[in-house]
């Protein structure tokens, strides 16, 4: 059985990639499982300090899920099940390990959203990026009615989400959508340099903070300093 996923280890950087380009990456239910596995060895090893999620091949990060694979569940209580025993995405944006994404070609549909639970993007230049999923007869289906107004304007996700037209790496950049944009010689190395720098800072700092900025969006400022000073505090015992 093939692995969907490939993880090589650079110091404490954890580095996996998509590894189905045939079908531009493609999340099937396979490649789910086995990623949901390498994000539970982040979320248990301290040791791993930070990590970059990339795609193999030219074409594309992600395109997105299979569509192949609808309607071919056992049933749609079995389908539910997988889901709330291995929440993919509930873990990613729970993890306190710094996630890096290298973007190159296509990041559509659970490919943008994917990205969009990392907390910084590397995309080349010919990137492009679009939650389609209405112009297939659904809504976006990981958490992109939600994440993506917390990354962009309301009237740039609002667009995105309700045409489900793409826009290119330039108007991403520009908006705020990705961090860094660079050469496609470049892109992969740029991410996981960054990631080495974050993996050579103090790791319980880093894990702090990344705690105290996901609790901005679930609480109201006074809460969330709050929270912060609780957190400074307890870094400082």
């Amino acid at each position: 059985m093939p692995n969907f996923i490939d993880a090589e280890r650079q110091e404490d950087v954890l580095i996996l990639r998509l590894n189905r380009p045939e079908s531009l990456n493609a999340l099937n239910t396979a490649m789910r499982d086995e990623l949901w596995q390498y994000l539970m060895l982040l979320h248990d090893d301290l040791s791993i300090k930070s990590a970059v999620l990339h795609g193999a091949g030219d074409r594309a990060f992600s395109a997105g899920a299979d569509i192949t694979e609808f309607g071919t569940a056992p049933s749609i209580i079995d389908a539910r099940a997988a889901r709330e025993n291995r929440d993919l995405w509930n873990l990613m944006q729970s993890l306190d390990t710094p996630l890096i994404a290298a973007l190159q070609g296509f990041s559509f549909g659970a490919g943008l959203e994917m990205a969009l639970y990392c907390d910084l993007r590397v995309a080349e230049y010919n990137a492009l990026f679009a939650l389609p999923e209405v112009k297939l007869g659904y809504i976006p289906s990981a958490g992109g009615t939600q994440t993506l107004p917390r990354h962009i304007n309301a009237s740039d996700s609002s667009m995105m989400i309700t045409s489900g037209n793409s826009i290119n790496a330039e108007k991403a950049y520009q908006i705020g959508l990705i961090q860094y944009l660079t050469d496609h010689s470049r892109y992969l190395q740029l991410a996981i340099d960054l990631a080495v720098k974050i993996s050579q800072m103090n790791p319980k700092i880093v894990r702090a903070i990344k705690r105290s900025v996901r609790s901005s969006s679930e609480m109201g400022i006074s809460e969330g300093l709050a929270y912060e000073a609780r957190v400074r505090l307890s870094l400082s015992k």
